[in-house]
C-alpha cells in the first residue's frame, strides 16, 4: 500500500484501536475518520458494499447496542437493500467497524490476515 487510505473507526472501540496500531506498526499511511462524528453517506455505503463483495448484512455492527435496541436481527431480512443502506446512513454506530478503504478493496472489521494480504 503506497498511497493514503481511508480508515473509518470509532476511537473508543478496542478493535478499532488494534487496527490503528496495526496500520501504524506497518507504516501504512491513512486518513482517519471518526464514524460517530462523520457518518458514512448512503452513497458511500452503497459504493463500499458493492466493492466489498460481502452480503449487505455484514456491514451492520450486530454486536452494537443500537442494532440490538432496534431489533434489527429480525427486521433486516424484510428490508430491501436500499432500505438497509438508508438505515446504515442514519447512524455510524450501526456500521461494522473499522473500515479500511484502499481504493479497489474494502476491508470490514479487523481480521489481521486479511489486512496482511494488502501489504
Amino acid at each position: 500500500m503506497d498511497k493514503k487510505h481511508l480508515f473509518i473507526c470509532y476511537p473508543k472501540c478496542t478493535t478499532c484501536q488494534k487496527a490503528k496500531k496495526w496500520l501504524d506498526d506497518n507504516g501504512i499511511e491513512y486518513e482517519q475518520r471518526d464514524i460517530k462524528e462523520h457518518n458514512p453517506t448512503g452513497t458511500e455505503l452503497d459504493n463500499w458494499w458493492r466493492k466489498s463483495n460481502l452480503p449487505l448484512r455484514k456491514l451492520f455492527n450486530t454486536s452494537g447496542l443500537l442494532y440490538k435496541s432496534l431489533s434489527l436481527k429480525d427486521k433486516l431480512a424484510k428490508m430491501s437493500d436500499a432500505e438497509q443502506l438508508a438505515l446504515l446512513a442514519t447512524d455510524g454506530m450501526l456500521v461494522k467497524r473499522p473500515l479500511l478503504i484502499t481504493g479497489d478493496k474494502i476491508l470490514v472489521g479487523f481480521k489481521e490476515p486479511e489486512w496482511e494480504a494488502l501489504r
